[in-house]
């Protein structure tokens, strides 16, 4: 991945198609990376399962649920993104390092970020699938952490998005009984059930209690 750097580094608006495609590649893993190596896959995962338990299957917009997923990242990736800029990027801007030396640097804050959110248990499992013991996660590989981190987000996501279904679950069944003892089988449930499960949600304030909760689980 550091030649592949210095290469797109070195490479001149008439440089040749090799230049071209390694530069190609580099920018085509900026949003791989966006996703897997921050907070956005919990994030927008609890976003979308708490659409899925309210029962609106297309409001908000997936764009609205990908936007509001994206500012929360950045509130959590705040600090993260503060000591990147200090470290690599400004010292990169002011020509004092390479951009080999800057992605180094770059990666020293997401992992230890990812090194605090990651299950030791994830990461000796990884170490472990390359051939090693597994006995030192906290001197795992980029290659090794990254893949821990994102399971344990994946883990971390299911487990809120169940916490945060369970109520809407209990609304759903007491309406449908209520419905059946009152004989109207021809209502749909999920028509009455819709707007109670809604107007609690936002009398609860819901959205802004999932996401203070979204960016406390992080702390």
């Amino acid at each position: 991945m550091n030649q592949l750097i210095d290469a797109a580094a070195a490479a001149k608006p008439g440089g040749s198609p090799i230049d071209l495609m390694i530069a190609l590649f580099l920018l085509s893993i900026v949003p791989l990376l966006a996703v897997s190596v921050t907070s956005f896959t919990r994030i927008v995962i609890v976003l979308g399962l708490l659409r899925t338990s309210i029962g609106s299957q297309s409001l908000p917009p997936n764009i609205v649920i990908a936007a509001l997923a994206m500012m929360l990242t950045c509130v959590v990736m705040a600090p993260t993104f503060a000591q990147i800029a200090q470290s690599a990027i400004s010292p990169y801007a002011s020509h004092r390092l390479s951009p080999t030396q800057a992605v180094t640097q770059a990666a020293l804050p997401l992992r230890a970020f990812m090194l605090k959110q990651a299950r030791p248990a994830d990461i000796a499992a990884f170490e472990r699938m390359e051939g090693g013991d597994g006995a030192h996660p906290e001197q795992a590989t980029f290659g090794q952490l990254a893949p821990a981190f994102l399971i344990g987000e994946l883990r971390a996501a299911f487990a809120m998005g169940f916490a945060l279904a369970l109520p809407f679950a209990v609304i759903d069944v007491v309406v449908a009984a209520v419905l059946m003892s009152l004989g109207m089988y021809m209502v749909s449930p999920n028509a009455i059930a819709l707007p109670v499960k809604l107007l609690l949600f936002v009398i609860a304030d819901g959205w802004t209690l999932v996401a203070g909760a979204l960016v406390a689980s992080y702390r």
